[in-house]
């Protein structure tokens, strides 16, 4: 059974308070300025095996991990690399307000009656301690995006004499894919349009904002502010995927085709063959074609090196693409096919001159299973897929977060094992993807941009750890998701992919001037919590890829009809 304490700022006891199951009253004769903490301590173990939904996975941080955020190390305290053997956060950071170690768990809501609540955990001679906060406080620092440690930040409430609070918790065991399971309840669709307006709205976006001809391509983002900004706010580059590129010139194919619009069609054609024309010296494709240098190298530092996933996923929408772009996606899949390892692994990244491989760590090659799978290298494929069935966690994907561990490790994850037909692999990457998922309606003040719409969170993904942020790249893989619950008659999947569209078929732009976006745009950012920007705001660009992952799962949903 779990303890209670009353918190001062200070961390330190405050006596007076009477515990009664969920009900706290202070029975002190001045009011008094504290905070709950209902902390539940666990069986003692080497591996504490921690899972905050959304935000804290295991250590969190591999130790060759580049990026600074929140990281837990059972034996020392380091606030400046954000590395402690306890942490305690603020709810809206939980994709579910909850805290998960070996042997236990404990789950709440995001408000409560003194205000946000918060999760937490420690690990104290061997035994981990999981606790909420009531309300929370963020210790010992607060993470604001940046890698530089934010000071703690504390919340208490100002009791008066005699007052009494119900708070609402569970105490829960350490199966999170079983209680997170258990908070699906009935989905009351908060979209604003229709899957069919929200994919005539996101062709014409994708076309008219990030489209241009010469040379063919689709600019990474638009910015909404057209006056202030223009062009000089754009970002005139396009990676071959995941930010841009392949996968959404499809989307604007597929749904070209579907409408009998020949504009889009031909945009979508030539964004193809631009990219389908220029190959790398290895044999791959680029990762990215920029204004200033052309078609080089993706975001990381090193200029030789191009990043798995992001010529995986392009060659696997060439694949489905089809025609005459095949020829350029068989010369990537005979690069992965060439220096795939015995063990089944494949790389992480590629040599730009020779394709060869030039790292291994993480799991970014799972990438090419997919992609594998569609051009015929079942072997291969079947080999890969044994390798990366052997990680209890999937991390890499992104270029942008190096080695942690992120949302689009979950979609990569899942789109390779339904691949394979392998559901029991697929079961285990969706269940994890979801641990991203927001099962709740964050509470945004009225007076922000997400409060004035009432912007429902449920169905959208923490991006990750390190990047704080709702966003709808879980629409990439909405196929793959709603194929893995009708192949296992499991409806759960298939409701998660619904409330998925649903999230993301708000703050699709109606019209000009709606959320001061033109019309077809989309965000990247929705900022749910207290980083990067204030709880309630949204980016002010239309990205590529939002509104082209929104275009591909309108498309899908369609066929599908989910």
């Amino acid at each position: 059974m779990p303890s209670f304490k009353a918190l001062a700022p200070d961390g330190s006891h405050v006596e007076g308070f009477v515990f009664d199951g969920n009900s706290v009253t202070w029975g002190g004769a001045e009011p008094v300025d504290a905070g709950i903490r209902v902390e539940l301590e666990l069986p003692a173990t080497d591996d504490p095996n921690w899972l905050v939904p959304g935000l804290f996975y295991r250590s969190n941080r591999p130790e060759s991990c580049t990026r600074i955020y929140p990281c837990f190390t059972p034996d020392h305290v380091d606030v400046e690399r954000m590395e402690s053997d306890a942490w305690s956060f603020r709810a809206d950071r939980c994709a579910t307000p909850a805290v998960f170690a070996r042997g236990g768990g404990l789950v709440t809501t995001e408000v409560s009656p003194l205000g946000q609540a918060g999760v937490g955990f420690a690990y104290r001679d061997g035994r981990p301690a999981i606790w909420l906060d009531f309300p929370y406080r963020e210790e010992p620092l607060r993470y604001d995006g940046s890698e530089t440690a934010a000071a703690p930040d504390v919340q208490t409430y100002r009791w008066k004499p005699g007052e009494r609070v119900e708070l609402a918790y569970d105490v829960v065991g350490d199966d999170h894919t079983r209680v997170l399971r258990g908070l699906q309840t009935r989905f009351d669709d908060p979209g604003w349009v229709s899957a069919e307006e929200a994919a005539a709205l996101s062709a014409w976006g994708l076309y008219r904002w990030h489209y241009k001809p010469d040379p063919p391509r689709l600019l990474e983002t638009a910015a909404f502010d057209r006056d202030a900004f223009g062009d000089k706010g754009d970002r005139d580059n396009m990676h071959v995927s995941w930010v841009s590129g392949a996968p959404y010139a499809y989307a604007l194919l597929r749904h070209g085709r579907r409408v009998g619009n020949d504009d889009y069609v031909r945009a979508a054609e030539s964004v193809l063959d631009h990219i389908a024309d220029n190959l790398t010296p290895g044999g791959t494709y680029w990762a990215q074609w920029t204004a200033e240098k052309g078609w080089t190298t993706g975001w990381h530092p090193d200029r030789t090196r191009l990043h798995a996933r992001t010529l995986a996923d392009a060659t696997l929408f060439m694949l489905r693409a089809g025609g005459r772009w095949e020829g350029s996606a068989r010369s990537n899949i005979a690069v992965a096919v060439r220096t795939q390892r015995e063990d089944g692994a494949l790389p992480a990244a590629h040599h730009v001159e020779t394709g060869d491989a030039v790292a291994w760590e993480g799991t970014a090659g799972m990438a090419w299973i997919p992609a594998l799978v569609a051009a015929g290298e079942l072997e291969a494929a079947r080999r890969a897929g044994a390798y990366y069935a052997g990680f209890d966690a999937w991390y890499g994907a992104p270029e942008d977060v190096d080695l942690a561990p992120t949302s689009e490790d979950g979609y990569a994850a899942l789109m390779a094992f339904v691949a394979l037909e392998d559901w029991e692999n697929a079961k285990r990457a969706a269940d994890w993807l979801l641990t991203f998922r927001y099962t709740y309606d964050v509470a945004f003040s009225d007076k922000t941009l997400l409060g004035k719409y009432d912007f429902r969170t449920r169905g959208a993904d923490n991006a990750s750890p390190a990047n704080q942020h709702l966003h709808a790249f879980g629409l990439i893989c909405l196929r793959e998701l709603v194929e893995l619950g009708r192949a296992t008659g499991d409806d759960y999947y298939v409701q998660a992919a619904r409330e998925n569209l649903a999230c993301f078929r708000q703050f699709i732009a109606r019209e000009d001037g709606d959320f001061d976006a033109y019309r077809g745009m989309a965000s990247e950012r929705f900022y749910q919590t207290d980083c990067f920007q204030a709880k309630g705001m949204l980016l002010t660009l239309s990205h590529a890829w939002s509104v082209g992952v929104l275009l591909l799962g309108c498309e899908d949903a369609l066929e599908l009809n989910l």
